[in-house]
This record gives structure tokens, sequence and C-alpha cells, in this order.
């Protein structure tokens, strides 16, 4: 087998850049360090740099001193959006997510050309390092990484148990006090960096860093749900009020606020967890009015357990940032941040059920956020997690470099998306992809370098961007999107005043859906074509699923 060093040497080629020296003070040509964050299961409208009430003055501040994308979109769900983060290609490209006709879904197996952004880095020099989730198929330091923390998160943020390091399964402590994810993953970001800083001055590196939080189980550390204990009283229709608001003032967006959907729950049904959970669980988003006093406290104690969880992952930035300019990394590295989805209407209990008992928000519950308080947190969008409408698949992305980006505390209103990371940072460090790997031609990557967008605020130029999962599917055409959830007609809107989504044009414009259906088909059946040439060597599992979707 060849070592992963020469697979990356013949996979792409080191244009030119300056000495890979970083020193105490790295020289000004030097190439810059990547930090890629992501959150899991965040509301568009969480950060308060968003329009969010929860404390976030870590990431304000580099949203303040570095730009905000106001239309960056991610796959919504968390396997797909990781893979295509770090590939650079749409998850159904590389059998990362479902086909019509073929199945999948997060066992599938990428295609040996489809590496991930170490591989692309290692010939420029470049150290890697992960701390966090992973949920990308094969193990993480295959993939070019130098370090891992591979982080399970096995139905509690209070426990080590199924973790990796280095790929090798830790034995969690008999006594974990004391052990929160959030802070662990911090921890070891934190401890790769002073590595490199001691060990690895004279080369670039890159840290993907993927926070569990806040997805569920919605756990906490008391004094940060202290924080907010009474803050979500006045219940999510206020809250939606309150930070749509905000978002105008930001001039985040400019659409006007989507009705909550009423009839519209989770997106995956369990009985089960409604009777563990009790009668203060609400698995619609009613009004706030028609809840009674115990379950507006039950509902308001969740957000508030999730606003923690967003509270304290910030806190954990805030130290990676200290660490950054304590070795003078910080103002030459590229921070990138987003979320793998919009927040979460899901209601379920898994792994160690939930003692309706003990303390909301500690190790022995499991509370979901559910569909009301979701809709307020992807404010001023439509719907959640797992839809492609907006709310389940726009994220906030936010950019900071001070050695590369000039403009601070702006806007970047551009279409753009989780495959357009890798083009831009192959283009940043002056790095070309190869076209063929052993005689063997690969895709080109679907997605636009952002570079552009970095100095101004200008329109990426694409065909469009393309949206498949659970049988929801979208595509956007400029800014025509057409969307439909599983089993649904197409719904058509015009996103320049209605990203809400709640003029559906469809009716009054059968030549556009039927044009855009086109674009969507035609897009589908390419990626269709390319999966079934290497679906042989998909797991037997993945086949058999494939085999019986096409009966």
């Amino acid at each position: 087998m060849k070592s992963t060093s020469v697979i990356a040497s013949v996979f792409v080629t080191v244009i030119a850049f300056g000495p890979v020296a970083v020193a105490a003070s790295p020289p000004s040509d030097s190439p810059p360090n990547i930090v890629i964050i992501l959150a899991d299961d965040m509301g568009f409208s969480d950060l308060g740099c968003y329009g969010g009430e929860i404390k976030t003055p870590n990431l304000d501040s580099l949203a303040n001193q570095g730009l905000r994308f106001t239309q960056f979109y991610n796959t919504a769900r968390c396997w797909p959006t990781r893979g295509a983060l770090l590939s650079g290609y749409y998850a159904q490209q590389i059998h990362r997510d479902a086909l019509p006709g073929l199945g999948g879904g997060g066992q599938g197996v990428r295609q040996s050309w489809a590496k991930l952004l170490p591989d692309y880095l290692q010939p420029a020099g470049y150290r890697s390092y992960h701390s966090g989730k992973w949920h990308i198929d094969g193990k993480v330091l295959d993939a070019g990484f130098d370090r891992s923390l591979d982080m399970r998160n096995q139905g509690s943020f209070f426990t080590s148990k199924g973790n990796s390091i280095d790929d090798v399964p830790v034995k969690a402590p008999t006594d974990e006090e004391g052990y929160y994810a959030t802070i662990a993953t911090a921890d070891h970001a934190i401890s790769c960096l002073q590595e490199h800083a001691e060990n690895h001055a004279d080369k670039p590196f890159f840290h993907y860093v993927a926070f569990i939080a806040p997805h569920f189980p919605l756990h906490a550390l008391p004094e940060d749900i202290a924080k907010y204990q009474d803050a979500y009283r006045d219940g999510w229709d206020a809250m939606r009020a309150t930070r749509f608001a905000r978002q105008k003032e930001l001039g985040i967006t400019t659409t006007t606020l989507s009705p909550l959907e009423r009839d519209l729950g989770p997106p995956y049904a369990f009985p089960d967890a409604m009777q563990k959970l009790g009668p203060d669980e609400v698995n619609r988003p009613l009004p706030w009015n028609e809840l009674n006093e115990s379950q507006q406290q039950f509902q308001a104690t969740k957000m508030a357990i999730h606003a923690a969880m967003v509270d304290r992952m910030d806190q954990e930035i805030g130290r990676i940032i200290d660490q950054l300019k304590s070795m003078n990394a910080f103002d030459n590295t590229l921070i990138l941040f987003a979320s793998d989805n919009g927040a979460s209407a899901e209601i379920m209990v898994r792994h160690g059920g939930h003692d309706p008992s003990a303390a909301p928000g500690s190790a022995a519950t499991y509370l979901c956020l559910g569909p009301g308080f979701s809709s307020a947190c992807n404010t001023p969008h439509r719907r959640h997690k797992t839809w492609v409408h907006e709310g389940g698949i726009s994220t906030p992305l936010i950019a900071h470099w001070p050695r590369g980006i000039q403009s601070a505390n702006e806007l970047r209103h551009t279409p753009a998306h989780v495959i357009d990371i890798v083009p831009t940072v192959l283009e940043i460090v002056g790095i070309e992809k190869h076209t063929h790997l052993g005689g063997e031609e690969i895709p080109d990557l679907p997605g636009k370098s952002l570079t552009p967008a970095f100095a101004t605020d200008q329109t990426i130029r694409r065909d469009s961007l393309w949206w498949l999962h659970d049988g929801n599917r979208a595509i956007r055409v400029g800014d025509w999107k057409l969307v439909a959830a599983e089993g649904d007609p197409w719904e058509l809107y015009d996103l320049t005043s209605d990203r809400a989504e709640q003029d559906n044009l469809a009716p009054r414009m059968p030549e556009k859906v039927k044009q855009l259906e086109q674009v969507w088909q035609q897009q589908t059946d390419s990626f269709i074509q390319l999966a079934k040439q290497t679906l042989a060597d998909q797991p037997k599992r993945r086949r058999a699923a494939a085999k019986s979707s096409n009966k």
C-alpha cells in the first residue's frame, strides 16, 4: 500500500508560495494556517452576530474583525456536510449520501480519488489535526491527519466512552467527574497547537475542530444553564420576533419572517420517546399561549440548555483563539466557522434513556430541542435539519484572517456552500488539484473559491447549487430556488425577497419550474452515473439497500 504522503504527492501540485517557515513572527509570505470550526445542529440565528441573544463574544469578535456570509449553505445533515466540507464534493458524488435507486447514507465509502483536505495540504508542508466529531468514512489518520480526537458522544456529553485518540479506542475511566465533551474537544485542540508550536514551528497547520454542541442530548454545565434559566419564559414566538428584528438591524436578512408551521413536527416519529418524556413535551410548534404553564417551563428550560451549550462552545473557541495568539499564529490563520445543518426538530430518547426526576441538562436526562425552539433558532427561515428548505440548510459562515482579509465587520451576500471550502483553501495555499490519478480521470470539484468575496461583496458565479437528503430536494440557480419535501410537489421561490419561502410561485410559473427541475435532474443523473462506477466497492449492507430500492 502506498503511504499517504506518496498518494498525496501524485494528487496535487504545489504551485507557488513563500518559504514554509512559521516562526515566532512568521514572514509575510508564509502560507496561512487554516482552522475550520464546525458546530453541530446550531441554528442560523443562534450567534449574537447573527441576531441571537446567546452570549458568543469570541465568535462575535471574529465576525467584527472579519466577514459574515449571509447566504451560506450546508447539506441539511451531519455526515453529508462533513464529507462535502473536507472533500470538496457533494456527498452523493462520494457515496456519502443516498441517491435515487442506489440507496446509501452514512455507511458509504469514498472512492480512492475522493481525498480529504489534509491529503491536498500535505505536499505543501502542512501538518493536520482533528479534534471532535468525525462521522466520515474511514479512519482519521488514514485521511492524512497527524493527530486526532475522534469523539463519538454515545448519548452523553459527560463521558469519553467511545472516543478514540489517533484512531486507538480509549478506555473511559470509572470516574469522569469534571469531563465535558465541549471542553475536552478544546483541550485536545490546544494540545495539538502547543505540540505544533514546540516541535513543528517551521510548518503551517490545518486544524479541523468539530464540536458536537449543541446536538442532542441537551447536556450542559449547571453554571452555563444558570445564565439562561429565565431567558426564554416568553416563548419561541417572542424569541423569533426579537431575533428577526435584530437581524434586520444587522443587515443579515431582507426577507419576511416565516410563520410557524404548527402542523409540522419532527422529521421522524418516536412515540415511545413522547411517553418517556411525559406530558410537558410538545412535538408541534404551537403558539406559545396554547401551552400550559408546565409545558412552557419545560420547553423554556430546554432552550436554556441549548443556549448554554452554544455559550460554552464559544468559551472554548476563545481558549483556542488565545492559544493561537500565544504562539503568534493568530494573524496568519484563516478561521472559518459554520454549522453542519440547521437546528433540529427531532425528539427522541436514545442510549441510557431519560430520568425525568434528574436535573434537566444532567447526564441522566435525554432531551431534544424540538420544533418550537428549533424554528426560533432558525429565524427567519422555514423548517429544520433534514429538510432542504432554508431553515435546514442555512448556516452562519464567519471568515477571519487578519493578514489575508482586509475588510472588517462586513457582510457578504453571495450564495455559497460547504463544497466551496476546499477550492477556497487550495487557492489560498497555492495548490492545483490534479485531474487524473493512476490514469483515471478525477471529477472536477463542483464548488468555487470564495477568495474574490474575501476582498469585496460580490456574487461568486456558478451554474447552480443542488440538494438531496431523505427525499427532500432543491436546486438554486441565481436567486431562483426550486424545493420540495419528500413526496410533495415542487415549490418555487424568488430568494431576492423571499428566503422565508412563503410566496410559492410554482402555480404561476410552470415553465420556470420545468426549467429548474431539468437542472436538478441533470445534476442528479450525473451523480448517479458517477456513483454507479464504484457501487460494487461499497459495503455489502449498502449494496443490499441499493438492490432493495431498485425493486
